[in-house]
């Protein structure tokens, strides 16, 4: 069984920074895409951040330049580096990984339980 666990969130004060961390346990054979999306109150879940092998990335415009996602696949675990936050960066993050359980199954795409970040003004 897969199982994605993120780090805590927290409140931060605007300007500050959070790192948010997430790592993919269980039944692992292989695993492609990683990315981190968030939900604010009254909003639809929405891309943050994702990151692919061979290493490539893509962030949301309201992050660029002030996020980085990076991953360590020997940990099986996705970062989340914050920066410069905004009171709109508040919402609950959720990572999400493409996992390949075994040889015989294909990727699927499993979530972690999403944390709450809240930045105040």
């Amino acid at each position: 069984q897969v199982q994605l666990v993120e780090s805590r969130g927290g409140l931060v004060q605007a300007g500050g920074s959070l790192r948010l961390s997430c790592a993919v346990s269980g039944s692992i054979f292989s695993v492609n895409a990683m990315g981190w999306y968030r939900q604010a109150p009254g909003k639809q879940r929405e891309l943050v951040a994702v990151t692919t092998i061979p290493g490539r990335t893509n962030y949301a415009d309201s992050v660029k330049g002030r996020f980085t996602i990076s991953r360590d696949n020997a940990k099986k675990t996705v970062y989340l580096q914050m920066n410069s936050l905004k009171p709109e960066d508040t919402g609950v993050y959720y990572c999400n990984a493409d996992v390949k359980p075994s040889t015989y199954e294909p990727y699927e795409t499993y979530w972690g339980q999403g944390t709450q970040v809240t930045v105040s003004s």
